[in-house]
């Protein structure tokens, strides 16, 4: 039974949310973003894993993310810039997703040969090479980058807690060691039955150590990502949307001037084992003049595939617009992979051409942009 505390903490958020979706920027534009988290993850590595875990008795089949989420295929990805190409906004440009990128993965083999005592990582460059059916996923990525359909942005180095993800992997969690074995740390809070905080909010801590260790992971992973794609990242989205103020600093000396988010996130407290809400809106500045971009509209077939996500969709946005905001839309890489599962990913790509297809209609003034244009156009109107 929940009790008194949860639901007068829920309505207190939402309250808050809708105050912020009502502070800050303005504009009458007709603008919308697509901010898709998790690409170069491997959360579930194939099928074959997949059932390997649900026989040990994980229910991975519970967690829409473990049943669906994994490294995308070259297939996935020119079906997705295919559909990207085939919506144009008002000014001919096409529809651009903000692909929020982990540069590495874990590396098991070497983190075993350790016995746990050491982490070490592939870059995503290694993993590509080494999974099928992603030998040449860089050149696709880079042509989508070049064609302005995949805009990639930094979600951090890798999506694991390390020390966290370490610390249990020493201990005595069959369920995460049996995982781990199979290359697999993402089993979500929600369907294990380990008494465990998750392993995925990679810049949570809780004490100054940690805290100065995931700012240093996520430095390294901003200079990954310079080395890989050729320039820097400009916006930053911290994974599970918790991080601390000494983030924002570190983002800030290596080039960040945008702050993906939603309307509120968590600051880790550090020895009271609890958070702090960061209250958000479009616009807001903090002391290093990093600008918050917020996330309004949900676009997630995944987690419900006989949900009408056109109607939905298309409420939030008209919501959006006549708030004078621009529809900053989430929707993970989950959506768009079939890896695992094909239906998943044919069925959102085909959610998302009706979808567009009705955007284009009610708003012929629309203007696709990804998450660095946006903020550009705020840094401006500021000036």
């Amino acid at each position: 039974m929940k009790s008194i505390k949860h639901y007068v903490d829920a309505v207190q958020n939402r309250t808050m949310s809708y105050i912020n979706q009502r502070r800050g920027w303005t504009t009458d534009r007709k603008i919308i973003v697509i901010e898709s988290d998790d690409w170069g993850s491997i959360r579930m590595p194939s099928r074959e894993i997949y059932e390997k875990l649900l026989s040990y008795g994980i229910r991975v089949d519970k967690c829409g993310f473990c049943k669906n989420d994994s490294l995308a295929t070259e297939e996935d990805l020119n079906l997705l810039f295919n559909l990207l190409l085939s919506h144009k906004d008002s000014n001919n440009n096409p529809l651009v997703i903000t692909a929020n990128t982990l540069v590495a993965n874990p590396d098991f083999e070497k983190i075993k040969e350790s016995e746990f005592q050491e982490y070490y990582y592939k870059v995503i460059t290694d993993s590509f090479k080494e999974n099928k059916d992603t030998e040449n996923s860089l050149e696709i990525w880079k042509k989508g980058i070049n064609e302005n359909l995949f805009y990639v942005q930094s979600h951090g180095r890798e999506h694991v807690n390390v020390n966290r993800w370490m610390n249990y992997l020493r201990g005595d969690y069959p369920e995460t060691k049996f995982a781990f074995d199979h290359n697999v740390y993402g089993i979500s809070t929600i369907i294990t039955s380990e008494n465990r905080k998750s392993f995925l909010p990679a810049f949570d801590f809780e004490s100054i150590e940690e805290e100065n260790k995931v700012n240093k992971i996520a430095q390294e992973g901003l200079q990954i990502f310079k080395e890989i794609f050729g320039f820097e990242s400009k916006s930053f989205i911290a994974s599970n949307y918790t991080w601390s103020k000494s983030l924002e600093k570190t983002l800030f000396e290596n080039g960040v001037k945008y702050l993906q988010g939603t309307h509120t996130t968590k600051i880790p407290i550090i020895n009271k084992n609890t958070y702090k809400t960061n209250n958000r809106y479009l616009g807001k500045t903090n002391e290093f003049n990093q600008i918050d971009l917020v996330r309004n509209v949900n676009f997630e077939p995944y987690s419900n595939p006989n949900k009408d996500w056109v109607d939905s969709t298309i409420n939030k946005i008209d919501k959006a617009f006549k708030l004078k905001k621009p529809a900053i839309i989430s929707s993970h890489r989950v959506n768009f992979i079939g890896r695992i599962n094909k239906e998943n990913r044919d069925n959102t790509l085909n959610i998302m051409d009706s979808l567009f297809k009705d955007v284009e209609k009610r708003w012929p003034d629309i203007e696709y942009m990804n998450s660095v244009q946006l903020g550009d156009v705020i840094t401006d109107s500021k000036q």
